[in-house]
């Protein structure tokens, strides 16, 4: 395998010029639309944004959203000048928020209204109540000194005192061309990009430290493994926030050039976006698959289009397997396996593989991994 020595920016401006009017990312119940041209530009005019701020290299930016626009464009902007993403869980509540703001040292954040049951202005008021009588998001916590601002990326009207995402532009347009240069020239490919927070198995949850190299190689291995093209599409409906979406979704994609189609998961939903935007790939765990397999509705849709995809999370029983292949023309499908710690794909299975391979093992290793299996009565390597 040939690795990238690259930043995540710096894949952003190649494919703006390899494909500059392919598809980048749609995202359909927002009715947002570009192409990886459109995508650059509009990145670089957040990153100003960011800048004008007072965010800079190793300053972290939290992400509190489902699967939105803002949750893309915060990503690929923050990561052009340096800046940390951190991502949030959605489900997230108010003790498990202050935790990570606090022990993350972040400096902004990106938040939507709610999700699910959780009402986030609630819990973010809660937690900043002088954020109410602010102005441009600002806040000052003695508990948290590093956050300063409060920024609201929902398709709802701004709450009083948060900063509209949609004016980072605007505030970006005092920062150069040049200044934005220098931002991008001053990171390298070993530079941390993400904080994900995982829980593992012990006390709280701890934040692992990825960079541009880490997460961009593991997806690369991950598309090489699906054949990704720049003329598939993947439907990404599984979290951003966690790194199915964010490397074995995103990172796979945008390595291959690889169309992005995003949403929250429902399977009505899932399965339209499937049909009408003609995708190629899907992730999910088995059973999000099981839902769209079962849903009274299923023969309404069109799966012609689809080839492959990853099934991952929990073990795949062969029956689902079959029916995916039989039913939704995922002939392809494949399973990684892996932990938040490895970036975080290990082992992978191949399109090659028969049903039986994938649905009883979890693959090869990716290059340059090293796997072990120990005997867990003896503690020693199992020969």
């Amino acid at each position: 395998m040939e690795f990238i020595d690259k930043t995540l920016g710096e894949i952003i401006e190649q494919l703006a010029v390899d494909y500059p009017n392919n598809l980048a990312f749609k995202f359909p119940a927002r009715n947002y639309e570009r192409t990886w041209k459109e995508f650059d530009k509009e990145t670089d005019e957040i990153a100003k944004g960011f800048m004008s701020l007072g965010i800079k290299k190793g300053d972290k930016v939290a992400i509190w959203t489902g699967n939105t626009p803002e949750w893309a464009l915060t990503l690929y902007s923050a990561t052009k000048i340096g800046a940390i993403l951190v991502t949030v869980n959605t489900a997230y509540k108010i003790f498990e928020l202050e935790y990570l703001l606090r022990q993350s040292d972040t400096k902004a954040m990106v938040m939507m209204s709610s999700y699910k049951d959780s009402n986030y202005i609630e819990i973010v008021n809660n937690l900043f109540p002088e954020l109410k009588n602010s102005e441009g998001g600002k806040v000052k916590s003695a508990d948290m000194p590093f956050i300063e601002r409060i920024i609201f990326g929902g398709a709802e009207e701004t709450p009083q005192g948060m900063l509209d995402f949609k004016n980072l532009k605007e505030l970006g347009k005092v920062i150069s061309d040049e200044v934005l240069r220098a931002a991008k020239d001053a990171c390298d490919k070993d530079d941390v990009i993400n904080l994900q927070y995982t829980s593992g198995t012990t006390g709280f949850p701890k934040g692992v430290m990825l960079t541009h190299y880490n997460i961009i190689n593991n997806g690369k291995s991950i598309g090489d493994g699906m054949k990704l093209t720049s003329n598939d599409k993947l439907c990404v409906c599984v979290p951003f926030f966690h790194c199915f979406g964010l490397v074995l979704a995103m990172m796979a994609s945008i390595t291959h050039g690889t169309s992005m189609v995003g949403l929250d998961y429902n399977p009505l939903n899932v399965m339209s976006a499937i049909s009408n935007e003609k995708c190629t790939a899907v992730h999910g765990v088995p059973t999000m698959f099981i839902a769209m397999l079962e849903h009274p509705r299923f023969n309404e849709f069109d799966f012609s289009h689809l080839r492959t995809g990853i099934m991952a999370g929990s073990p795949c029983p062969i029956q689902v397997m079959r029916q995916v292949i039989s039913q939704m023309n995922l002939r392809d499908m494949v399973i990684v396996f892996g932990q938040t710690e490895a970036s975080p794909g290990c082992t992978m299975t191949t399109t090659e593989d028969s049903l039986e391979m994938r649905v009883s093992t979890v693959g090869k290793a990716f290059p340059e991994v090293e796997c072990k299996i120990i005997n867990v009565e003896t503690g020693k390597e199992a020969k």
